[in-house]
């Protein structure tokens, strides 16, 4: 039985967590961590990490990038293994996340879902055989509360196909202020924020006469919250280092 602390546990995706563990055999929520609300559940909620009176086997964290130091000084210091599937970390934030999994188990994707991981993989093999000849651009499309654009999913996309070429390419936001035709170096990366639009994310590849478009939509939030409960049952147990989703893959 793995027993998870719950990072942002009064937020939308902390209370879908709690609800999915409840629903499982093979963990349970000790505690939740938040400080804008009280208890909802069976757990305790605390204001701090800190304040916690036990150790968990996982913290998940979904939450704020600002409660990343506190999250990292805890586990590094208790060896708590920690689920990071909060979004908006700046590149120095993601430095710390990965700087801190040669003391503990970190699990760091940019999105959970199964669907989204599997659209990388075959953005990649598209990229493989497309991506020389063809323009790419990423779309992504989310609810009006969203913060950070483009999307922690859009750059994840955007790194694993420049990977496929070398990190030849760079990332154009916004084209509103250029006066001159594409770069054939561009990936080009664009947000959309509206209603309750869980996430949509579009890979365009056009080529001459041809478009092809690689997508998923989320339809709940469900989708994410399942990956964080099966990484933090996957992470529990392991040694120090830096896990992702092909590792909870290949473990199925």
């Amino acid at each position: 039985m793995t027993r998870i602390v719950i990072s942002g546990a009064c937020g939308r995706m902390g209370r879908v967590i709690a609800r999915l563990c409840e629903e499982r055999e093979d963990c349970t929520v000790i505690a939740g961590v938040d400080r804008l609300c009280e208890k909802y559940a069976d757990f305790p909620v605390y204001k701090s990490v800190f304040d916690l009176p036990e150790k968990p086997d996982v913290i998940i964290d979904f939450s704020h990038p600002s409660a990343l130091e506190d999250l990292l000084s805890y586990c590094k210091i208790n060896g708590v293994p920690a689920v990071f599937a909060t979004t908006g970390y700046s590149d120095d934030e993601r430095a710390k996340i990965v700087s801190a999994s040669a003391e503990i188990p970190v699990f760091f994707t940019f999105n959970m879902s199964l669907g989204i991981n599997l659209l990388v993989e075959l953005a990649r093999k598209a990229t493989q055989i497309l991506g020389g000849e063809f323009d790419i651009e990423i779309l992504e499309k989310h609810h009006n509360r969203k913060m950070d654009a483009p999307s922690g999913t859009a750059i994840m996309i955007a790194e694993a196909i420049n990977e496929e070429l070398g990190n030849t390419k760079h990332y154009v936001y916004d084209r509103h202020s250029v006066r001159k035709p594409r770069d054939k170096s561009e990936i080009g990366m664009h947000a959309v924020r509206g209603g309750t639009i869980v996430g949509e994310h579009d890979i365009i590849f056009a080529g001459h006469d041809e478009v092809i478009t690689l997508s998923h939509s989320a339809q709940s939030r469900e989708v994410f919250a399942a990956g964080a409960v099966n990484a933090a049952v996957f992470l529990s147990g392991k040694p120090a280092g830096l896990y992702a989703m092909n590792d909870l893959i290949k473990s199925i």
